[in-house]
């Protein structure tokens, strides 16, 4: 089926979708295996064509648009070869108190899912969610961001090309009267990536007709240096995870805690890596423009209140911005009450603050009232763990940034208003399943209390072993 352009087709691509849902349910876990390889080979084979789509219209590096076809395609890879095992149905112990019951459950599929996609990684983000939606064995339809609508389009005709039959994954593209239109079609779960604000818009809307969601909205993220961090390590993933994509990754690095002893030769080596590294349109470019417009306005509104605050640019500042291009931006000793280290700036900026000491660095990271991930540099796995556990995210990365990004087995997610619920590994499949539970009696019950006629003596009996089990020790 050829994706829809338009708002009003909306509701007859999920009515489609509807009736595509049976036939692809009813293929099984091999069935739908084999064509969801079929699917990724297909996305393997053709990354040339997908990354240049993506670059088209995003306008980062070559490079990094086939780098994230790279992950996209392991995840789908994952989630094809993972689900039956994660969700075909299988016993569960059934107590004492129900010892003549066996019990088991499993997960069937929710039927219809509708994923809203954001325009900063047009195939990773959207397929993390794609994918195990289709592999638990939903229809899906999939609105791409209104800036990389051709991406969409690709996906879900290469879909066709590879599973030829009814409507099980289409595209619709549009704005954001076709996600409201998404909202509002019925589906049995929808799955948002975008802003906070317009995750707040999705759940309005899918609250009328009690549509549960899946979020994953902005992110603030830290990045905690401790004094025996390897400095070289630390700066390299910061101006990664800061200045990649131009600063424009949900989960990227966006203020960075030092411990004061290292801080200002952590803050020199990131700097000579700020200095050296330029956007540009050319495919070898470290990264690319910024993707919308009104984003290069937001960084500089961000860099000038930092600074009118009394933080300092240590490499860059106002100048920097120069859409639809912004050079890479290092601000140092911003107050934290600032714009730049309260609100998600998403471009190439990082703030780099120090701190007395771990504890304080795990205070200023947990403070955000985002939670989306986290990463920590330390030469002592005690501390790296103890570290991890008190950092209040969905996912902490030890002397790596975005370490869980590639692997398909961890699930993906944030808190606070970072969103909730997770795609990628077992519990992304799970997201996107309704879990049904069967007890089968095997025997009759030795102590029969599920009657109207309840013999006192068989009550008095069962009160005497409740006791000896719960009451005791």
């Amino acid at each position: 089926m050829k994706p829809s352009t338009e708002t009003d087709a909306v509701p007859a691509a999920v009515a489609a979708a509807r009736a595509a849902a049976g036939w692809w349910a009813g293929l099984g876990w091999d069935g739908r295996r084999r064509a969801l390889l079929a699917w990724k080979r297909t996305l393997a084979g053709r990354v040339e064509e997908l990354a240049a789509q993506i670059r088209a219209e995003t306008g980062k590096p070559h490079g990094d648009a086939v780098l994230e076809v790279m992950l996209a395609v392991e995840h789908l890879d994952w989630a094809a070869r993972h689900a039956r095992a994660v969700l075909r149905r299988r016993r569960v112990p059934a107590g004492l108190l129900a010892a003549n019951q066996a019990a088991s459950v499993g997960y069937e599929p929710l039927g219809v899912i509708g994923v809203i996609g954001p325009w900063n990684y047009p195939v990773y983000t959207p397929l993390g969610s794609i994918s195990y939606a289709l592999a638990a064995g939903n229809a899906v339809v999939f609105k791409p961001s209104e800036h990389t609508p051709g991406v969409g389009r690709w996906l879900a005709e290469r879909w066709a090309e590879a599973v030829p039959g009814p409507a099980v994954f289409q595209a619709v593209t549009g704005d954001g009267e076709t996600g409201a239109a998404l909202c509002r079609a019925g589906v049995d779960k929808l799955a948002f990536t975008g802003s906070t604000a317009t995750g707040r818009t999705v759940m309005a809307a899918c609250a009328a007709t009690l549509t549960p969601v899946v979020v994953e909205a902005g992110g603030k993220d830290a990045l905690i240096v401790a004094a025996d961090a390897d400095l070289d390590a630390a700066a390299r993933a910061a101006a990664f995870g800061g200045f990649g994509n131009a600063g424009q990754t949900c989960a990227g690095v966006e203020r960075v805690y030092v411990e004061r002893s290292v801080y200002e030769p952590f803050l020199d080596r990131l700097a000579e890596l700020a200095r050296a590294t330029r956007p540009g349109e050319e495919p070898d470019a470290r990264y690319g423009r910024m993707t919308t417009p009104a984003q290069a306005a937001i960084v500089a509104a961000h860099i000038g209140d930092a600074l009118a605050r009394g933080g300092r640019a240590v490499v860059g500042g106002p100048a920097a911005v120069r859409p639809p291009f912004v050079d890479p931006v290092v601000l140092a000793d911003v107050p934290e009450d600032s714009l730049a280290v309260t609100e998600e700036t998403f471009g190439p900026t990082v703030v780099v603050n120090p701190v007395r000491d771990l504890d304080e660095a795990v205070e200023r990271a947990n403070a955000s009232r985002y939670g989306l991930a986290a990463s920590v540099f330390t030469g002592s796995r005690r501390t790296a763990a103890d570290l991890a556990a008190r950092l209040r995210a969905g996912a902490v990365s030890v002397n790596a940034v975005l370490g869980f990004a590639a692997v398909p087995a961890l699930p993906f997610g944030g808190v606070g208003d970072s969103g909730f619920g997770r795609i990628h590994g077992a519990d992304g499949l799970r997201e996107f399943s309704r879990p049904k539970s069967v007890t089968r009696q095997r025997f009759a019950a030795p102590i029969d209390l599920l009657r109207l006629d309840r013999r006192p003596a068989a009550l008095a009996r069962a009160t005497r072993l409740f006791r000896l089990r719960h009451a005791r020790g």
